[in-house]
């Protein structure tokens, strides 16, 4: 096989950022074996969830999701997924709090995360050779401005890290479009027919000069990168618009393109991430009190307010399940994505080597309270963590299961968060 050096190979190429991730690979530099992940996502959804209808049935590492339950959609990615029930908020009630401490842990800059957010602190640590030391994807999570009640990520104490609601302005800032300026961003799109067809010629070139797995990676990864170029560049299907005439640049913020605005997000970020561009990234899915209504699934009332039906309301609790399988199969979505692409940088597949944090800001979002916060942690072959079981904790401080995010992350920390409530962190995930 013909190795090739990294001047060579970008200059032939003609598009660095595609080749970031193979640049190492197709040089032949040594890969250090590593048992920690690559690559952090954290996958927010608001509002809490009823745990009978959330958790799953069976024993710890014998289980699965009941028909009609809400995380059912998870069924086929068991043997990748902690499942994590019994976390507690220490001394944290109700929505407001609830996001602002999710992440945080309620450290501040006295302790040794420094007030920072789970994501923010660990992006500082392995993300400073990264194009972007952290990119953060959001839908609808700006409707109400920025305050405690709509944002997650913290690069300081108070500091808000607010994502980028708009998938097209997420694409120019990934992909080198003109700034902010979105007309003369459709104009250099309009102008040249892909990035990737317009090299196509070099890569073919290159393709004759490696050996089969590398082609077959190179492949792989610039077929999946222009089919997401492909799906925002050509026309959406929008309610009420023709989808040959429809607009590029939807409105972000409309209720019934919550789901479209989702996917386009997911895409991006897999991208992203296989890309190189970040070892970071966080997809927040609206906010506490979140106001959407999900009329995509015959929901007629906000998520909100379903999210605090009780139980002898047996239609409105019935509606946030729907909503709540709805999540689900986002999450499954971005699973499988991950699943789908090979880890550039190495062996088996992006799942492989990620770890995904699926967060919650309540508990049982009847009551207002912070007990029993559900957490579902992702990823596969690459990290320390076992996947493949259901944990039942009794009011463990959450500060223990950031704590082993970092680890995960080999992020050395002894607490993560206000040190006062917890020490150490969860074990029961290695």
């Amino acid at each position: 096989m013909i190795r090739i050096g990294r001047r060579q190979f970008t200059a032939g190429l003609g598009a660095s950022l595609l080749a970031a991730p193979l640049l190492r690979f197709l040089s032949g530099e040594a890969q250090a074996a590593t048992p920690v992940a690559k690559r952090l996502i954290i996958f927010f959804t608001p509002n809490g969830t009823v745990h009978r209808h959330w958790r799953p049935s069976g024993t710890e590492t014998a289980f699965s999701f009941p028909a009609g339950s809400m995380l059912e959609a998870l069924n086929r990615h068991v043997s990748k997924l902690l499942v994590c029930e019994g976390i507690d908020f220490a001394e944290v009630d109700n929505h407001e709090a609830g996001m602002a401490n999710m992440l945080t842990g309620g450290g501040t800059a006295r302790n040794a995360s420094g007030g920072l957010s789970v994501d923010q602190y660990i992006a500082s640590k392995v993300g400073q050779s990264s194009r972007f030391q952290s990119l953060e994807f959001g839908v609808q999570t700006s409707l109400w401005g920025a305050a405690r009640s709509t944002r997650m990520s913290y690069s300081a104490p108070g500091v808000f890290v607010s994502p980028e609601d708009n998938p097209r302005n997420a694409f120019q800032r990934l992909f080198g479009a003109l700034g902010g300026d979105t007309t003369a961003a459709d104009k250099q799109l309009r102008r040249r027919k892909s990035m990737l067809d317009l090299v196509r010629g070099e890569m073919n070139d290159l393709s004759q000069r490696v050996g089969a797995e590398e082609k077959r990676k190179l492949e792989q990864h610039l077929e999946a990168l222009r089919q997401t170029e492909k799906g925002l560049t050509e026309p959406v299907a929008i309610p009420g618009c023709p989808s040959a005439t429809a607009p590029i640049a939807m409105d972000a913020m409309a209720n019934a393109n919550f789901p479209t605005v989702g996917r386009a997000q997911m895409d991006l970020l897999v991208s992203a991430l296989t890309c190189g561009m970040t070892r970071v990234a966080s997809l927040q899915w609206s906010h506490t009190v979140a106001p959407q209504v999900f009329t995509w699934s015959g929901v007629n009332e906000a998520h909100h307010e379903l999210s605090h039906k009780d139980d002898s309301n047996t239609f409105g609790l019935g509606e946030f399940i729907k909503c709540e399988r709805w999540f689900a199969e986002q999450f499954a979505y971005l699973l499988d994505s991950l699943a789908a692409r090979p880890d550039l940088e190495g062996s088996g597949t992006m799942l492989d080597s990620t770890l995904v944090v699926w967060a919650k800001e309540l508990g049982d979002s009847r009551l207002h309270t912070c007990r029993s916060v559900p957490f579902v942690l992702a990823g596969g072959a690459n990290s320390y963590l076992r996947f493949g079981r259901y944990l039942r904790f009794n009011g463990v401080p959450h500060q223990k299961l950031l704590t082993s995010v970092c680890h995960a992350m080999g992020v050395s920390i002894d607490t993560f968060g206000d040190s006062t409530k917890a020490s150490g962190p969860l074990s029961e995930l290695v």
